[in-house]
């Protein structure tokens, strides 16, 4: 019987896949890891994955659950990595004594040098003699590139009055000029072509060609979507008790992007109601390929107009995929709770398949739609309500992943691809409520055992 910390199958969590083999290189790598001896976070994203792993180049390698080979493969390569990863971590705790000397205090370090010292490592190997002299001269050197792609950056081209006025005046002008809203009958052709593409989806091997797909692509009904929720269509998505933007904006319409001062990951608004600031925000802090994204004035440039564009994308096979995903949101159903709707299609049924044999959350389930008062102060309360609009944390952590394919020029150019990411985006959403039904029952257990000791004391 599977462990309920893994999905039923023989797939397996990349994240525990890579967790794993880094916890069997040994010592050496504590620079790079957390307290329990996992790797950070920021080494996954900018060193493991995008330097180690290369999904780009091993796309079986791309998906969050892998098969046993693509499993292996990734253990072996991690674990071949060994002594370059530990060079890595030394250049690290070279460039952060460097740092302190010269009384650096702008950006995150390991945002700033996690990949630099990566490539010091594969040039050099471990430190030697003259390392401390190429670790100054590496922190000084990114100290004072004017094409740095952090935060700080572009905090700092922001902060320019002139600046904010040109990209305040592009906003105005590209909100200005957007192509008028398409009516509801042409917005709801698009979403049943969607229908009829996730039809393909949910079994091994059946989206490796999709004419419907790149017909989607062709016709441009991302872009006829995008643009309806500009005139408040109700009834989109064949449902009227349902948002026409699924969560995307928190406003009856998407508003005018404004440039932006600042951003908080705790108080982000919905993906279409950010600041142009906040969206590069978002893009800065998580991206793996940071050294492939544009200057930082390119890319506040850029986003001034993808802001204003129909989903708040450019590219119009991520917009179609977009429609996908919604029309995957708005049939997922982890509760059962209307197993017989006609709309569900074979993608609907793998996903909610997948997600109702949570055993670890079944117990949970049912207590987050019982009629009882909630014990802990509504914790389980928010969580029934996750449960049941599942489509708001789909699409949010969907979009995303999109504009940041979008920022890099990464388009999905076939359903393949395209599959990978929607259903990506449904596991990486289940494992997040998984985890947080965990801590509430942690937590309401946790309450009596202290009222009992304190009881006994």
């Amino acid at each position: 019987m599977p462990s309920p910390s893994q999905p039923t199958g023989e797939s397996r969590p990349r994240a525990l896949v890579i967790d794993h083999a880094w916890r069997g290189l040994g010592a050496g790598l504590e620079p790079l890891s957390g307290p329990d001896g996992a790797p950070l976070t920021r080494t996954v994203k900018l060193i493991v994955l995008p330097l180690i792993v290369r999904p780009a180049l091993r796309p079986d390698l791309a998906a969050d659950f892998l098969p046993p080979a693509p499993a292996a493969h990734l253990d072996a390569l991690i674990r071949e990595s060994a002594t370059l990863l530990a060079a890595t971590a030394q250049w690290f705790t070279l460039l952060k004594k460097a740092r302190r000397v010269l009384g650096i205090v702008a950006g995150n370090p390991q945002d700033l040098y996690f990949q630099r010292c990566f490539a010091l490592a594969t040039e050099h190997g471990a430190p030697a003699a003259g390392a401390d002299a190429t670790a100054r001269d590496v922190v000084e050197e990114v100290a004072h590139s004017p094409g740095g792609r952090t935060v700080e950056a572009l905090k700092d081209h922001l902060a320019d009055a002139a600046r904010r006025a040109r990209l305040d005046a592009e906003l105005v002008t590209a909100w200005a000029s957007r192509s008028p809203a398409v009516d509801a009958g042409a917005a709801g052709a698009a979403i049943e072509r969607a229908a009829e593409v996730l039809e393909g989806c949910g079994a091994p091997g059946r989206t490796s060609t999709s004419p419907s797909y790149a017909a989607m692509v062709e016709a441009g009904h991302g872009e006829m979507v995008g643009r309806a929720l500009w005139a408040h269509t109700s009834g989109l998505w064949g449902r009227d008790d349902l948002p026409a933007p699924l969560g995307l904006t928190g406003r009856r319409t998407p508003p005018r992007p404004e440039v932006g001062r600042g951003a908080s990951t705790a108080t982000l608004p919905a993906p279409l109601d950010r600041s142009l600031f906040e969206r590069l925000f978002v893009v800065l802090q998580s991206s793996a390929h940071r050294d492939a994204l544009p200057t930082v004035a390119e890319l506040a440039s850029r986003e001034a107009g993808r802001s204003c564009a129909p989903l708040g994308l450019h590219d119009e096979t991520l917009r179609v995929t977009a429609v996908l995903g919604g029309r995957l949101a708005v049939g997922l159903d982890p509760l059962g709770a209307d197993r017989g709707d006609a709309r569900r299609t074979a993608a609907h049924r793998a996903v909610n398949a997948r997600w109702r044999r949570e055993a670890s959350v079944l117990r949970a389930r049912r207590m987050t739609v019982s009629p009882r008062p909630d014990p802990d102060g509504g914790v389980l309360d928010a969580l029934a309500q996750d449960l049941r609009t599942p489509w708001a944390a789909y699409m949010r952590r969907l979009w995303v992943r999109l504009h940041g394919r979008d920022v890099r020029d990464a388009p999905l150019t076939d359903l393949a691809s395209a599959w990978a990411l929607l259903d990506g985006v449904a596991r990486s959403v289940m494992m997040d409520h998984r985890a947080r039904v965990r801590s509430a029952l942690r937590t309401l257990s946790a309450g009596p055992a202290r009222t009992a000791e304190r009881r006994s004391a």
